[in-house]
């Protein structure tokens, strides 16, 4: 590939027609990656999608799908007249699951009788005759798709699940008109010549069965999506300049817009309450199912539910910008995402086809070798079973499956997961980290007393320089100090200040009205040579004590002020934190505030492990100190702060209520800002990991088992030889057997909820 390091990639999410297995995946990746243009292509068999990260100057859509169409596939594309991938996507699903149930009961219907007549009736007059025309519609009307898949799949010098099947009905099919044509060549030879139209046809019965049980299995595995885009409403009350309402489209809502929402109605757009008050259930976006009391100035996000009262809001964020939007286009590029073992997955689940085509082709010879007089029909036999029980769609789906079923029950829980390996890794940890503001408080903190040095200037002086430096600062802190001042009536100058300096760690400067002054901590009134009065010593010492959280004011060589902040101890942090220990997991709390500070919290929430007036870099140094002790570490924080920390981190989680930041630089966002979900995230990886690897072991164990059988190794042994139409059964057993396994995740929140249970009263 020829792009540049100035190329602007993008990364759009296309539904992927006709693959029938996992070496499909190969394929449809294979052919995408060597597009010039192309930076990576990721499949998900489980949901038929590709994710394509490409250079659109590059490389258009039309190129990409022209190029899956050649590998014998279908990219669906958004266009005007089909509307969106997504949409295409669904109807196509649909459409394919009509065409199966169509194609299963045609089969059925000729299969039935031909099934009597050769268990049963097999000596009626014409009996071959009336089974091949019994067979034939089976195999041109019901299998079609299975031999003109094959067909294009040959073409491209390829081979999959159709080829498999195709070739071992293809086979039996043709020895058994042989047979009943030319009967007599078997005959001069002593030998009986057996038919096995039946078995053909019963092959095809039974994939057909297992790919509509899978199908329909495969889409309970996406109801969480269906479910967030279930509560987008269609159509919103607006109300006109003049106050009038009027009954518009969803997609017409424009931000400003003044809406109207009424008792039980689904909000439309993430907004601010303008008039009125009313109980929200935020269940579905926050997983907290107690309902949330808004009144004029509170947020309100798309998806909620209004409860008993009427309100009016004004529209901030609209269609994709808002936090339902988001969250769904999270959760299906997560989805679409690889955990590392899939990988692994896919290297072996493109050799196999040709492998088990070579096995098939070995124990023909075999069988022709060594198989006696019946040599080459048991030997035929054998090819055909062995074609026909290996199952590579088992292997496909055993991760894909489990991930989708995973991340959509966090989603419901509203824990969001960015990808596959995040949910893969987040069972591993062994050490969380969590930052104090805004992670175990609240982050919501409030002054709660204010110190003047004796020789200061007037306090509302100070009080007005304070609020106009805090107000261009991004710390969480810093809005407190500005609301505090609003309260007294003062408002930031910010036409007095000329100067503004950001100081990592630390606080700020600025210069108003020609005099700079230093807002932050102790640390930064240290490195100034800012002298702490005797008067404000004492007082400080008596904040320490309580744990306040201190802000500092200083100017011309002295500290001026002292303010004291208390931040509330989140009522779930303490049995989160207690859960996690229990799990044998090391907890530490890291923090910029003081030591002081810092320790009455971590004793009020059982942490004994204490970092106090940290640098962003220093959190970042203590997450490699314990990566290069081989520790798998999780950090948790909500701020700006916390960003570098987060990214160095194995594990990297948000608050929801924290930075923009935070939140990108995150692999996983807790919506609700809620520790308890910590422990719950934890538990549904080790839930999603334990139905990967059960799925794994089976699907192996599965091919690794019945691939001899069908081969004939029992033969010597007892006499057995598998019959095809068995391994048909056990082949689309074992695809549907993977997928419902992978559905047991949807009761994660029982188990959860009884291992919790058991903690409590234990």
């Amino acid at each position: 590939m020829h792009t540049t390091e100035q190329d602007t990639y993008i990364k759009e999410t296309y539904g992927v027609e006709g693959m029938s297995c996992a070496a499909c995946v190969a394929s449809v990746e294979n052919t995408l990656q060597h597009i010039e243009g192309v930076e990576n292509a990721t499949v998900n068999y489980a949901n038929h999608t590709v994710q394509v990260v490409y250079a659109p100057d590059w490389v258009g859509e039309q190129t990409l799908q022209k190029a899956v169409q050649t590998a014998g596939y279908d990219l669906l594309v958004a266009s005007a007249e089909a509307g969106s991938a997504t949409d295409q996507l669904a109807q196509q699903q649909q459409k394919a699951l009509r065409q199966l149930k169509q194609n299963l009961v045609v089969a059925a219907v000729f299969t039935i009788p031909l099934v009597i007549i050769a268990m049963w009736f097999p000596d009626l007059p014409y009996a071959n005759f009336l089974m091949l025309s019994l067979t034939t519609p089976v195999l041109i009307i019901a299998g079609r798709s299975f031999y003109q898949n094959a067909w294009t799949q040959a073409r491209s010098a390829k081979a999959n699940m159709d080829t498999l099947v195709a070739l071992s009905t293809g086979i039996a099919f043709v020895f058994s008109l042989f047979n009943t044509f030319y009967p007599t060549y078997w005959q001069q030879k002593g030998l009986a010549a057996h038919v096995y139209y039946e078995a053909s046809a019963v092959i095809i019965v039974f994939i057909l069965l297992g790919r509509l049980l899978e199908e329909q299995a495969k889409t309970g595995t996406s109801t969480a999506i269906k479910k967030l885009i279930g509560l987008q409403p269609q159509t919103v009350t607006r109300l006109n300049p003049t106050g009038k309402p009027e009954q518009i489209d969803l997609k017409a809502v424009q931000t400003q817009d003044i809406l109207l929402v009424k008792p039980g109605e689904k909000i439309p757009v993430d907004g601010q309450v303008t008039e009125g008050q009313s109980l929200v259930d935020e269940s579905m976006i926050s997983g907290e199912p107690v309902p949330i009391s808004k009144q004029v100035g509170s947020p309100v996000f798309a998806g909620t539910i209004n409860q008993k009262g009427s309100f009016r809001l004004k529209a901030e964020k609209v269609g994709e910008q808002t936090l339902l939007a988001q969250i769904i286009k999270n959760v299906q590029e997560a989805q679409s995402s690889k955990a590392p073992v899939q990988k692994l997955v896919d290297k072996i689940a493109a050799v196999f086809v040709p492998a088990v085509l070579g096995i098939a082709v070995l124990s023909f010879v075999a069988w022709l070798l060594w198989g006696g007089e019946n040599a080459f029909s048991q030997g035929l036999l054998a090819m055909v079973t062995v074609l026909i029980i290996a199952c590579p769609c088992a292997l496909g789906l055993a991760t894909p499956t489990a991930i989708m079923v995973g991340m959509g029950k966090g989603a419901e829980n509203g824990i969001l997961i960015k990808d596959a390996e995040s949910l893969e890794q987040a069972g591993r940890v062994e050490v969380v980290l969590l930052d104090k503001t805004g992670t175990i408080t609240q982050g919501a903190p409030a002054v709660v007393d204010v110190a003047w040095a004796s020789d200061a200037a007037p306090p509302n002086i100070l009080l007005e320089v304070m609020a106009t430096i805090e107000q261009r600062s991004e710390h969480p802190l810093a809005n407190t100090i500005v609301q505090y001042a609003q309260a007294q009536g003062i408002e930031p100058n910010n036409d007095a200040l000329s100067q503004f300096e950001s100081i990592t760690g630390k606080g700020v400067k600025g210069v108003w009205q020609g005099q700079t002054y230093w807002v932050g901590n102790a640390r930064l009134m240290a490195t100034q040579n800012l002298a702490l009065p005797l008067d404000l010593t004492k007082t400080s010492e008596q904040y320490k004590l309580k744990g306040y959280t201190m802000m500092f004011l200083g100017s011309a060589q002295t500290v001026k002020a002292v303010f004291a902040l208390s931040d509330p101890i989140k009522e779930s942090s303490k049995a989160a934190i207690m859960h996690l220990q229990q799990e044998g997991k090391q907890v530490y709390m890291l923090t910029g505030d003081s030591a002081a500070s810092a320790k009455v919290v971590a004793a009020r929430v059982a942490i004994n492990e204490v970092y106090a007036e940290m640098l962003p870099q220093d959190k970042a140094s203590f997450v490699r100190k314990l990566q290069a002790e081989g520790k798998v570490v999780a950090m948790v924080g909500d701020g700006i702060n916390d960003s570098e920390a987060l990214a160095q981190a194995n594990i990297s989680i948000a608050m929801g209520k924290g930075s923009d930041i935070a939140i990108d630089v995150a692999k996983m966002t807790l919506i609700s800002s809620d520790l308890q979900k910590l422990p719950q995230a934890f538990a549904l990886s080790r839930s999603t990991m334990r139905t990967i690897r059960q799925n794994l072991f089976w699907a192996f164990i599965y091919n690794l088992v019945g691939i001899p059988i069908a081969a004939g190794v029992l033969y010597p042994v007892n006499g057995f030889l598998l019959n095809p139409m068995l391994a048909g059964a056990a082949m689309a057993l074992s695809s549907v057997s993977v997928v419902s396994n992978s559905l047991l995740l949807k009761f994660f929140d029982r188990r959860y909820a009884g291992s919790m249970q058991g903690d409590i009263t234990g």
